[in-house]
């Protein structure tokens, strides 16, 4: 007898400040087939309020766009990557940027990855198969605490 134990959720941290780009992000990870429950906050100030909440659950992955209003994503990161407690969750960059200043910058400030938003919803998807692949399926992700 094979028991299959229920589908694990993964809840993932989406920092953006464009509706359209969040709409079509949570689109494109329910045409994935990603069971993640998307938590969405418009810029670093709110984001990083939600994850010093001890009250919240830390989030497996952050998706993080660097041009946001109050305090966007590069400020952002380098807050999450100097502090104890949350410089272990993984962030992913998923902005429209391609520029190489950019995306030196993000690694310089501890991104775990730089992913330009393709501006196609086929691709959008695909590339969102592909971190689905590799961040829920491959690597191992720290504890949530």
């Amino acid at each position: 007898m094979t028991i299959t134990p229920p589908e694990f959720t993964f809840q993932v941290l989406l920092v953006d400040d464009n509706e359209d780009d969040v709409f079509l992000t949570t689109e494109a990870f329910q045409e994935a087939n990603v069971n993640a429950e998307i938590i969405v906050h418009r810029d670093g100030v709110d984001a990083l309020a939600f994850l010093h909440d001890k009250t919240q659950k830390k989030p497996h992955l952050i998706l993080l766009d660097l041009n946001m209003p109050r305090k966007d994503g590069r400020e952002t990161l380098a807050e999450l990557k100097s502090d104890p407690d949350l410089k272990n969750i993984p962030v992913v960059i998923l902005t429209t940027s391609d520029s190489e200043s950019d995306i030196e910058q993000a690694y310089n400030l501890h991104a775990n990855s730089f992913i330009t938003k393709p501006i196609n919803f086929d691709e959008f998807v695909i590339s969102v198969k592909n971190l689905k692949a590799f961040w829920f399926k491959t690597v191992k992700l720290p504890p949530v605490k």
